[in-house]
């Protein structure tokens, strides 16, 4: 797929591929990873998590990640993850543990149940701000890793009070809670020293839902119009209500079909065109229409394939998200990657074993 920005990048003088020193410039995000190429690591990931009943999924997502990292470059130079994956089996291992307690606990006693959910709800948000620290400190660019530095409290704030108050209004503060979550997520990164700062109004967020809550609805309306009329044409007898399970799974799949492209369309271009690394800001260009063009045919194509075609359809996503996001660069990143090796090198860094684990968000 065209990269938008590939002929702006031309344009720029071979002899100095980042622009005159201190002049705003065009680094645009590549994706080189191919279908065939991720296939053979798909269906190794795949056939290997079978066999080991599950355990192999740790070094498969490790695998997975290491794949679409290495295959992303800015400015020419490609990202990498140094994930473990022993610290991802222990953070599934905790996952599995919490959700076989929660379902449970509720077979023995709706008390119990309570207040293992209680639990639940107290230690959660420490475990997703620890998946946070793991998955930033695992990331690097040009030899320099990233890092979270979000507190305990951020994060019971965007992980336990904003769902709370979400659910009381009857998720009309839902948007808010979302570009509290996003804040807290970005406002927190940082690469070498600097900081991502996320400037976002929450009315964008509004507007955002507001969209989505119409086109829900309407897919909704269609779906269930739809089953009313065929119910009708069939008479509505034993033979057509057996039926009326796949029709609701049909059509809740074709709503989500309906919603989930421009929600990553338009979630995309609000959190990036907002964001700032220092001095350097963000385009993204995601078109809904070209994501809905790409989700269609990727699920005919797995359909007609058994599922075979999973690993090409992740990876046409995976292109077009990517290469639709551009770096506007105040100045050559090299001299910046250069300057936050040297004020990391003078702060340190500090792993320790809070980065040792690793639940999936």
């Amino acid at each position: 797929m065209n990269n938008p920005f590939e002929s702006d990048v031309a344009a720029q003088p071979p002899a100095d591929p980042f622009g005159p020193s201190g002049a705003p410039h065009a680094e645009a995000l590549v994706f080189s990873g191919r279908g065939a190429e991720y296939f053979g690591i798909w269906i190794v990931n795949l056939l290997l998590s079978i066999v080991t009943l599950g355990i192999y999924s740790a070094w498969a997502k490790v695998r997975r990640l290491q794949y679409f990292h290495r295959h992303t470059a800015l400015g020419g130079a490609a990202f990498d993850y140094h994930g473990d994956p022993r610290a991802i089996l222990k953070g599934r291992v905790i996952g599995v543990i919490l959700l076989v307690a929660y379902n449970l606990s509720f077979e023995f006693s709706l008390y119990l149940g309570i207040a293992v959910a209680i639990v639940l709800a107290a230690v959660m948000p420490m475990l997703l701000m620890r998946s946070l620290k793991f998955r930033a400190r695992n990331t690097s660019w040009r030899g320099l890793r990233f890092a979270f530095d979000g507190d305990e409290r951020g994060a019971y704030s965007v992980f336990l009070m904003w769902p709370l108050l979400s659910v009381v209004t009857l998720y009309l503060l839902a948007p808010m809670w979302h570009q509290r979550m996003k804040r807290y997520q970005l406002d927190n990164t940082r690469f070498g020293a600097t900081r991502f700062r996320l400037d976002v109004p929450v009315s964008a967020f509004y507007r955002m839902y507001g969209v989505l809550f119409l086109l829900l609805l309407a897919g909704l309306l269609v779906m269930g119009a739809m089953m009313v009329g065929l119910l009708a044409l069939s008479g509505g007898g034993p033979e057509s209500m057996s039926m009326l399970p796949i029709l609701l799974f049909l059509g809740w799949l074709a709503v989500l079909m309906l919603v989930q492209p421009y929600l990553l369309a338009r979630l995309q271009n609000v959190v990036w065109n907002n964001t700032r690394l220092g001095p350097h800001r963000f385009e993204s260009r995601a078109r809904a229409r070209t994501l809905y063009a790409i989700t269609l045919t990727n699920l005919i194509a797995i359909v007609c394939t058994f599922g075979l075609f999973m690993p090409f359809a992740a990876i046409r996503l995976a292109r077009y998200r990517i290469e639709s996001v551009t770096m506007i660069s105040a100045g050559p990143l090299d001299d910046f990657v250069a300057g936050q090796s040297q004020d990391v090198a003078a702060t340190g860094e500090e792993a320790a074993d809070l980065f040792d684990v690793n639940i999936a968000l």
